[in-house]
């Protein structure tokens, strides 16, 4: 029900009201502003024992002069007076036209009550009307408590609950997670980009400072009123509502839904945490190389073969899950994913392998990614992508391309270093004779070979080999010492 108004007051045909003032030259809401009650009173001066957003009814037993009408009416007007009626026939026949005159002035809206309709009447009409509003308001509140909490029975309760709220305030509402990203409105697309973003920076602003708080915001012609979610100093999100103010009911309905969206945010963030200790839990039994406890705490895995994917420790866990979980309701595909030390582990059927490219280029992600394997060889496919991403650069890195490389990477150990560096410090005293070691070991020992490479006569390289060899200790003629030379210039490098 609409709020009571001046327009709704002369609308009663029971009262016999009568607009003396001309609509069209009044401003476009004078008969539309909210009016709180109506008032009679005969005072010269009735102003102070007036309200805010009154109509006054009088039968001009005051009026002495024009002048004294005129100053009347704009006492009125100065009050916040919304309108004023005439009781017409009880000290003078008509309407004066000086009082038309004068609240034309004003562009105040000026009505006659009939002398056959006492003012308590039009008194009483308008108090019924407020009585009837406010039922109404009641009303509407009880019945969208009962259809917000059906709402949030639905599947995505939270976001049907938010959507049954637009629907019963008729106005957009949105919700911001905790990273200020717009993740559902109602009605859809319906924001314009730049307002999207400034109340996304709004939302933003709000979260960071850890406060529970309401704000107001315009853009443009449109106002939006925002609500922070979840607790101070941990705050889950924000509500934006396409409105100025809400009136008490609508507040406490607001209120509710800010509650219960806090709660489920709250329950989602604990249901989310118990979630991943399980899954690690399952991580850990599939690393025994047996599927049989994951296929019955989940139900089901991806398809072998499958790939295993390892991203790195600091990869956002939440966001990969949501990004996960979108990819399982939009396209069917299945997916295990879970935290543990080494990094966020990820299982999908070789078949979707190419997701790997797509997560890691869409979060700016390093990820090694296993060879195509069975459920029995679990724990291989999963120590071949960490190597793969300890090893490999940026983006999706395929266990298959680090191993083309060498082989002696994988022995490239910090002990390893260690022992390589060691060895090869006897020849660190002695400037280009390392280098000259290694220009010679990749030319297949050949001295005529290796010297020019380097720039110098072949006697000269001769000499700094047999150098170097006396320096380590070791007889360079024979490959063994060749090999463990190149492993250990490899390693330390």
């Amino acid at each position: 029900m609409d709020e009571p108004t001046l327009r709704a007051l002369l609308h009663r045909t029971d009262l016999g009201l009568r607009l003396v003032s001309d609509e069209r030259m009044l401003p476009d809401d004078a008969l539309d502003l909210p009016l709180r009650w109506v008032h009679s009173s005969d005072l010269v001066d009735p102003t102070p024992f007036l309200a805010d957003e009154l109509a006054l009814l009088t039968t001009g037993a005051q009026f002495d002069d024009d002048d004294g009408i005129r100053a009347y009416v704009r006492r009125l007007h100065e009050r916040g007076v919304v309108g004023l009626g005439f009781g017409t026939e009880v000290h003078r026949s008509g309407i004066p036209d000086e009082l038309i005159a004068a609240c034309r002035s004003v562009w105040m809206p000026l009505f006659e009550v009939p002398y056959d309709t006492p003012f308590i009447a039009v008194a009483r009409a308008h108090s019924e009307a407020i009585a009837a509003q406010a039922y109404a308001r009641r009303t509407w509140a009880l019945d969208t408590q009962r259809a917000l909490a059906v709402a949030a029975l639905r599947p995505r309760g939270l976001f049907a609950t938010l959507a049954e709220l637009a629907r019963r305030l008729g106005r957009w509402v949105g919700m911001f997670d905790a990273a200020g990203v717009l993740v559902h409105e109602h009605p859809q697309d319906r924001l314009a980009p730049q307002d999207a973003e400034a109340l996304a920076a709004r939302a933003t602003d709000l979260i960071a400072r850890g406060g529970q708080a309401g704000q107001s915001l315009t853009l443009g012609t449109e106002a939006y009123t925002l609500f922070t979610l979840g607790r101070s100093g941990h705050l889950r999100g924000v509500i934006a509502i396409a409105t100025a103010s809400l009136d008490a009911e609508a507040r406490a309905v607001v209120t509710s839904v800010i509650a219960m969206a806090g709660l489920a945010l709250e329950q989602n963030e604990q249901f989310a945490r118990s979630r991943r200790r399980l899954r690690s839990q399952v991580l850990a039994s599939l690393m025994l190389d047996d599927p049989t406890l994951a296929r019955r705490v989940l139900g089901s895995l991806p398809h072998a073969p499958m790939v295993v994917g390892v991203a790195d420790a600091d990869a956002p866990v939440e966001a990969l899950e949501e990004w996960w979980e979108r990819q399982r309701t939009d396209s069917g595909t299945a997916v295990f994913a879970a935290s543990s030390e080494d990094g966020v582990v990820m299982c999908v059927s070789a078949v979707d392998a190419g997701l790997f490219d797509e997560i890691a280029e869409r979060f700016g992600l390093r990820i090694g990614v296993s060879e195509p394997d069975g459920y029995a060889a679990f724990s291989r496919a999963h120590t071949q992508a960490i190597a793969a991403l300890r090893h490999g650069g940026p983006g999706a890195v395929r266990y298959a391309d680090t191993i083309t490389s060498s082989i002696l990477s994988a022995f490239a150990t910090d002990e390893a270093r260690l022992v390589a560096e060691s060895r090869l410090a006897p020849l660190r005293a002695h400037d280009g004779l390392q280098e000259a070691l290694r220009v010679w070991l990749e030319h297949d020992a050949r001295f005529e070979q290796a010297a020019a490479a380097l720039g110098i006569h072949r006697h000269t390289l001769r000499t700094r080999i047999a150098q170097a060899s006396a320096l380590l200790g070791t007889d360079l003629s024979t490959f063994p010492a060749r090999a463990e030379l190149w492993a250990a210039l490899q390693t330390a490098r």
